[in-house]
Parts: structure tokens; sequence; C-alpha cells
């Protein structure tokens, strides 16, 4: 049986959904000979440490009932840098203006020669090579499926599942958001505005979601992707961005009478990065609905692949930090 002492770093709606899934899946993790330890639970306030162990459903119950798993006065970084683990669970709040405390994080622990897995999508917006590259020249796993599309598999699937293939492009829709929006305002032949209003009283849209309807969080993922599939050195600026706000009911009504849907489509290649509203046939693969995400593959020897999933959701993304985590240590 293989040890592995983790912490979670950032304790949000993604990082509960990690602990939810740890023990969850803790038989299966053991029949896989690998023992998950969670040695320090973080949020903005403190922690909870154990050498031994935190318990996971006391962290759980003691967020929801005080707001806070704070034990102990100590940050993440200080965790990262004083106690003794080898895996880092990277989930605090994306900010791809300055990578917030996730990159501090990150390159704090490649400096220990830890592994990291993230969903935190800021800090390889901003920085990929150089993290990628630090890893490397540390020793450290640096793996990072649950910053593009939730539990929906795309990097790894390309990268493993697709290796060899030479992938001449990726495009889809990787904003729940968006498509829930765009979707509800097609079925009620309603307005941006309030489908908006709905999204966000369902939780479904943040309390300010710029970064969703302007296409922004979309144009951070296909970075990640342009860099992880392509080899490319990219960031946000290079990316061609039109989001939703300007969607009628009208415009999407004239469309479906034409067979068609408008969807946010994201698309990547190493000639071009653009995300954009785009007039998708019905029957199309990419035509999904609701808050559905999806990813078209288009490859050299196996023609168009499409993958379909969640791409939000505390445990759905949690499915896919559980994923790297498996595939770090099952390797080993």
């Amino acid at each position: 049986m293989k040890t592995v002492r983790c912490s979670i770093i950032g304790f949000g709606a993604i990082g509960q959904g990690v602990a939810e899934v740890l023990l969850m899946k803790k038989e299966y993790l053991e029949n896989m000979g690998l023992d998950v330890r969670v040695i320090a639970v973080v949020d903005s306030k403190g922690a909870t440490l154990s050498p031994e162990g935190v318990n996971l459903a006391d962290c759980l119950a003691r967020k929801r009932e005080k707001g806070t798993v704070a034990l102990e006065k100590i940050t993440g970084l200080e965790v990262i840098k004083s106690i003794d683990h080898e895996l880092v669970i990277e989930t605090t709040p994306t900010n791809i203006e300055t990578g917030g405390a996730g990159l501090q994080n990150m390159l704090a622990a490649f400096e220990k020669g830890l592994d990291v897995v993230t969903s935190n999508k800021g800090p390889l917006t901003l920085n990929y090579r150089d993290l990628v590259e630090t890893a490397k020249a540390a020793g450290s796993k640096f793996r990072f499926e649950a910053t593009v599309g939730g539990s929906m598999p795309v990097i790894n699937f390309a990268k493993e599942v697709l290796a060899g293939n030479n992938i001449r492009s990726v495009k889809g829709i990787l904003n729940g958001t968006c498509n829930y929006i765009l979707t509800r305002m097609l079925e009620e032949r309603a307005s941006y505005t309030d489908i908006l209003a709905e999204s966000m009283e369902l939780g479904i849209a943040e309390t300010d979601p710029t970064y969703d309807v302007e296409g922004i969080d979309t144009a951070c993922k296909l970075v990640i992707l342009a860099n992880a599939i392509f080899g490319l050195d990219t960031t946000y600026g290079d990316v061609d961005v039109t989001g939703i706000t300007k969607i009628t009911p009208e415009a999407l009504e004239m469309a479906y009478e034409n067979g068609h849907v408008i969807k946010l489509i994201g698309e990547v290649s190493r000639d071009r990065i653009h995300v954009a509203p785009r007039l998708v046939p019905i029957n199309h693969p990419l035509a999904v609905g609701g808050t559905l995400n999806v990813a078209s593959l288009d490859t050299e020897l196996a023609g168009e692949i499409t993958v379909t999933g969640r791409g939000a959701g505390s445990v759905e993304t949690a499915s896919a930090i559980l994923s790297d985590l498996v595939s770090i240590y099952r390797e080993q």
C-alpha cells in the first residue's frame, strides 16, 4: 500500500467536492493500493491539521456550520513550506490578472519537489510554461485536467488516449453558464437580462458573471488547451474574444427556424484561438443544451471525436482531480 499525504489548499465548493469524493472513493483507492491521507485542509481563515490524516467529514460539517475549517491560524503557503507531504491539491479561487494565491502555492510546492493537482486556471493562463518547466526541473508531477472541462476529459484524453494522433483543432462549448443562458433564452423566448437573472437565482451564474458571459472563462480554458495540447506559449491576450451579451431572442429564434442553434464556441488550433457565438446545426454533436460542456477534437488518424460532460459542479470537477491523482500515483 502506497501512502500519499496531501493537502487541500482552498476549501470552497471545489475543495469541499474533493473532500466528498475522497470519502466516497476511499475503498476504491485502497483497492488500487493507495492510502490517500489529507494532512491539512486550508481555507482563507486558517486550517485543520493532522499528520495522521484529518477527519474530512468533520471538516465538511464545520465548514457548513461555521463557514470555516480553521482550528489553527496558518496559511496554505505556510502549510506547503513547513509540513511534510507529497501532494498539493490546489483549489483556491481563480485570478487571471495576477495568478492569485494559487500561483504562489504552486511555485512553493515545486520548490519543495511536491506534486500538484489543480482546478485553478488563473496561474496556468498567465504562467503556463514557467509552471510546467519549474515542475519538470523539480521532478514534480503537475496535473490540471479540472481547469478546462470540469468532469469532461479533454487534456488527458488528447495527450494519453489519443497519444500519437496529430490533433488539428479542438472546438466546443467550455462554459456551462453561457450554454444554460442561450438554451433557456431559446426555450422561453426570453431576453438575455431575464435569463441571466434566473441563472443567478439558481446559482448557475456568479454574482458577477462577467468572466462567463463575456467569454473570458472560455478564453482562459483555450489558452490552457493551446499550451497543453499544441505546445504553444500563449496567454489570454492572444485570444480573439466575443461574449453572448448582445444575443437576442429574435436571433436565436431565427437561427432555430433555419435549423441552427447559437452557441458560444471556443476553438483552438496552431494558427488561431478564438471565442465567439456561432451557428451550430441542431443535430450537430456540439449542439448540447443546459449546463453541459462539449469538445470536439479533429484528429489526423481517428477523424473527429467528441466528448461531453458537466463542465461545472463541485463533485464533477473533483472527479477530474481524483483522476489526476490516481494517474500520478498508479504510475509509481
